[in-house]
């Protein structure tokens, strides 16, 4: 009579430790997958927002006009279009201070930018490192259930008068199926993290490159 070797009968006959790390690991991957959705919509639209507010600022339009256009949609005012309008509304508040000298004032400005920047890139990064997480201790979750099938299976073969390779394979395999969904949960989050890390990068880059260009900008107007 040959062993069972379906899955499902691999994963229901497994003990019931294994049985935990292997649920565990399918929560784990479900958890990844459904963030790496939502960072990669999240991402995206970042990227769109920050095409969108280039395209404005250098189209000509007047900074008032602007900062009008950016404060009446505050669903919207995200990224670049954030780092704006704090910048803007505090250059004009110490600008119109009397006895705060120019360099007194580009100072508050981008002060205040950079803090709304880091508010931004604090939310491109959330949850990333869940992802890194997953991608790191995923493989070794399955591996100690892996392990300790294996060694239920010897365990077991020790007590046997004959042992033969029909009576360890079913263990073995019920075993490696929890190094398999480590490997199935760690690999996609481990790609993911990649791909994202180095957009939020580059979306950093693309941040701190306009908010120098817009202190240029204000650093003219405050000299003039």
């Amino acid at each position: 009579m040959t062993a069972d070797l379906s899955l499902v009968h691999l994963i229901t006959g497994a003990s019931l430790l294994v049985q935990m790390v292997m649920l565990l690991l399918l929560l784990i991957s479900l958890a990844s997958w459904a963030l790496i959705f939502r960072k990669r919509k999240e991402i995206k639209d970042a990227r769109a927002a920050v095409d969108a507010f280039e395209s404005r600022f250098w189209s000509g339009i007047s900074m008032d006009e602007l900062h009008k256009q950016v404060t009446a949609r505050p669903d919207e005012m995200k990224g670049a279009a954030s780092i704006f309008e704090a910048g803007f509304r505090t250059f004009v508040r110490l600008h119109q201070k009397e006895g705060i000298a120019p360099r007194e004032v580009l100072d508050g400005t981008q002060r205040a930018m950079r803090v709304v920047m880091s508010r931004e890139i604090d939310q491109l990064e959330s949850h990333l490192p869940f992802l890194a997480t997953v991608g790191s201790t995923s493989p070794y979750v399955g591996l100690f259930g892996t392990v300790w099938g294996i060694m239920n299976s010897f365990r077991a073969l020790g007590n046997a008068n004959q042992a033969t390779l029909a009576m360890v394979a079913p263990g073995i395999a019920e075993a490696l199926i929890a190094t398999a969904m480590g490997l199935f949960a760690a690999i996609p989050a481990v790609v993911a993290y990649n791909r994202y890390v180095s957009d939020v990068d580059r979306l950093v880059n693309r941040y701190d490159n306009f908010l120098e260009e817009f202190s240029s900008i204000l650093h003219r107007q405050a000299h003039s």
